[in-house]
């Protein structure tokens, strides 16, 4: 057995960069050790030949009047740096003050203070700053949005600790009585790239906080660019939700509670021996549906699965373990259900695949989080890690065959390609 031997990595030539500071050569050093902003020359030559960066300075609504205030391109190149950093307060800051090679790349002579960065973002005006970073945050979603695509969304909570703002007790199974942020998202299916992320309190976890800002966002888009479907879990299988979109022409997929009278339903069409296949042991069955609170009747599908095999039941809350072992029996049968709702015209097996589709959302919500450092109100912090993120997406599809990787790896593409 033994170790494994180690490769010797050669010395390259020097790599030529354009940056705002002028041309450069990048040497690589074998046997130095791996910084973490090591190849952000490379990505300041990115921004300096894409124009993104002067762009997005140049259309910020932040003005000075003293000859004494900072300079504008410095304030934002330095919540640059901190953000690519990974830093999560003003404090934070001052470990890079000293940084003296950074700074000149982007074509600014040094950084500022924290306190004036926090004095800078609050002379922006709130809808003038968000109209802004919206804007430039557009840029790197609306080519996508010509081709056919489907938007996921969906809803999480981020337990907090410390007194943050909008920090308040929420709904929380897992962590009951715990401040909570609500994090309310746009994903375009199977790409990875998050449309929009609205921060909320703890309390505003459900769809109607958030719904009128999607509805808004899909109203500005032009027909021929709006999603193919809309898709959504449990929480977006209402009344509201669901006749926002019908009087919009949106086709959409949801799942439904299993309130009484889905329950009759359910009970109704079990006895029924016509069930097609929906794949992966599934069992489908469509029916019409006008629940109390619904305006119209909706096309539902119902879908069954056989539990094969023996249970065993273990209660969450019982602090002996107890468990309750249920063997399986040729006389008796234990099925898992769901129902879906629709205003597509997809044959069962395809709404039963494409419901199982929107598991992939869970993933995006684990990468935000904890991978890329999505934090509770800091837009900023979202323009450069967790919207619009060509450097995941790209790499996924010229990846050959296309697939998925993690943001550290893709990361490493993305600088690679660059």
């Amino acid at each position: 057995m033994g170790e494994a031997k180690r490769k010797t990595l050669k010395a390259q030539k020097p790599v030529a960069v354009d940056t705002f500071g002028g041309r450069i050569h990048v040497e690589w050093d074998p046997t130095a050790a791996v910084t973490p902003l090591g190849q952000l020359p490379f990505f300041i030559d990115f921004l300096k030949v894409s124009g993104v960066f002067d762009a997005w300075v140049k259309d910020c609504p932040l003005h000075y009047i003293s000859n004494n205030a900072p300079d504008k391109r410095a304030v934002l190149a330095t919540f640059l740096l901190s953000i690519l950093a990974d830093h999560h307060r003003y404090a934070h800051i001052t470990g890079i003050r000293e940084d003296t090679i950074h700074p000149e790349l982007l074509g600014v002579d040094r950084l500022v203070s924290e306190d004036a960065a926090r004095r800078a973002l609050m002379r922006i005006d709130e809808s003038a700053g968000l109209a802004w970073l919206d804007r430039h945050l557009a840029k790197t979603t609306l080519a996508l949005l010509s081709t056919p695509w489907i938007l996921d969304l969906d809803t999480t909570v981020k337990c907090l600790y410390g007194k943050q703002e909008g920090a308040v007790v929420g709904y929380n199974p897992h962590k009951p009585g715990r401040p909570l942020h609500s994090y309310h998202s746009a994903l375009m299916a199977n790409t990875r790239l998050a449309l929009g992320v609205e921060v909320m309190p703890g309390n505003a976890s459900a769809p109607l906080h958030s719904m009128p800002g999607i509805w808004a966002w899909l109203d500005a888009l032009p027909t021929s660019e709006r999603p193919a479907l809309l898709r959504g879990d449990i929480a977006y299988g209402n009344e509201s939700v669901l006749r926002e979109a019908e009087a919009r022409h949106q086709p959409y997929l949801t799942k439904l509670r299993l309130t009484k009278n889905v329950r009759r339903l359910v009970t109704r069409l079990f006895a029924h021996p016509d069930w097609e296949k929906a794949g992966q042991g599934w069992q489908g069955r469509e029916d019409t549906l006008q629940l109390s609170g619904w305006s119209r009747p909706r096309r539902v599908t119902v879908l069954r699965r056989q539990i094969k095999g023996d249970v065993l039941i273990a209660a969450q809350d019982d602090p002996q373990r107890t468990l309750a072992f249920i063997e399986s029996r040729a006389t008796a049968a234990a099925y898992e259900y769901a129902v879906l709702v629709t205003s597509t015209a997809y044959e069962v097996r395809t709404l039963a695949q494409l419901y199982r589709d929107r598991a992939d959302a869970e993933n995006n919500f684990d990468e935000l989080k904890n991978q890329w450092g999505v934090r509770p109100g800091s837009r900023l912090r979202v323009c450069f890690t967790g919207q619009g993120r060509p450097d995941e997406t790209g790499c996924s599809i010229n990846r050959s065959p296309p697939r998925h990787a993690e943001p550290v790896t893709a990361r490493c593409e993305a600088l690679g390609t660059m």
